[in-house]
């Protein structure tokens, strides 16, 4: 193994250990707190409202908390002077209310809708996604070993799964809202967190034919160090945009940049040291990729 080489697996069971921590961690929080599911999962009150200038949106976030409505979700769409204000409740004047509010403040303004979405709409929101994550890891264990070898489709969904439930964890830890961006951002985190995985995988795979008198764990560290500018400039370039919606895109896609921050660090660990990993306890060996000789019967009638 070159000197140029790092030692990724030298550290393996000192990582291991932190992930089984972080792990158990964040399914304690999770089973313990819950997700604090938002309005699209547990049902409300949506209000639409026509300001007759461009609406403020933090100016009126700041008078319905005032107002006794923290838990308003507030958000523009169309035009500038459309809002959308979304809480929990269905009291009936709560419309009339809450434009009650803003106009005190100064503002003018008509209330153009009040609509209550029920939570059956959330249940079925939540069902209908948390079956797309299972779909989506399902295609993704399919797709790598056909692609692959079954070997590294069980590591690299392995991967996935510690992603999504330290996401999960966290998210639940500091009771970040779960909303449609949110589990939009798991999605994402598991697409990113593949490609990670994938070039890493592939290089193993080379490798194998390339570094022949290698080890296994030989084998993954040059991979690893190979790859790992690629990965570092991948995982920083995206780490960089994220940290831009989460400087200037404001309360409404705070929830699905926090989440994507999370899910890059936690999908950039697990390619090294889960997926690889996974690799090692399997005993991955060349003869695992070499396809299998098919016999043809060969009839011996004239």
């Amino acid at each position: 193994m070159s000197k140029r080489t790092i030692n990724f697996m030298g550290v393996r069971n000192l990582a291991f250990a932190v992930t089984a921590l972080l792990t158990l961690l964040a399914l304690g929080s999770f089973f313990v707190k819950g997700l604090n599911y938002g309005l699209d999962f547990t049902g409300g009150t949506q209000i639409e409202l026509a300001y007759e200038q461009p609406a403020d949106l933090s100016k009126v976030r700041s008078t319905l908390g005032a107002a006794g409505f923290a838990d308003a979700v507030v958000q523009s769409f169309g035009a500038t002077t459309d809002v959308v204000v979304r809480m929990q409740g269905d009291d009936p004047e709560l419309g009339t209310k809450v434009a009650t509010a803003l106009r005190d403040s100064g503002d003018k303004l008509q209330v153009k809708k009040v609509e209550f979405v029920g939570p059956q709409v959330g249940e079925e929101l939540r069902d209908q996604g948390g079956i797309g994550m299972l779909l989506a890891l399902g295609g993704v264990l399919l797709y790598l070993a056909f692609r692959f070898q079954w070997k590294f489709a069980v590591g690299a969904v392995i991967s996935l799964l510690h992603d999504v439930i330290i996401t999960l964890g966290l998210l639940s830890f500091f009771q970040v809202t779960f909303d449609l961006t949110v589990l939009a951002a798991i999605l994402a985190i598991i697409g990113y967190s593949l490609n990670d995985t994938i070039v890493v995988f592939d290089r193993v795979r080379e490798n194998f034919r390339v570094l022949r008198k290698a080890t296994l764990i030989e084998n993954i560290n040059v991979s690893t160090t190979q790859t790992l500018l690629r990965t570092l400039a991948t995982s920083i370039s995206t780490l960089l945009a994220i940290g831009a919606l989460l400087m200037f895109a404001g309360d409404n896609l705070f929830g699905f940049s926090i989440a994507l921050f999370i899910g890059v660090f936690a999908g950039t660990y697990s390619s090294v040291y889960i997926a690889n990993v996974v690799l090692i306890w399997l005993d991955l060996t060349v003869e695992d990729l070499i396809p299998p000789v098919v016999t043809e019967e060969v009839d011996e009638m004239p």
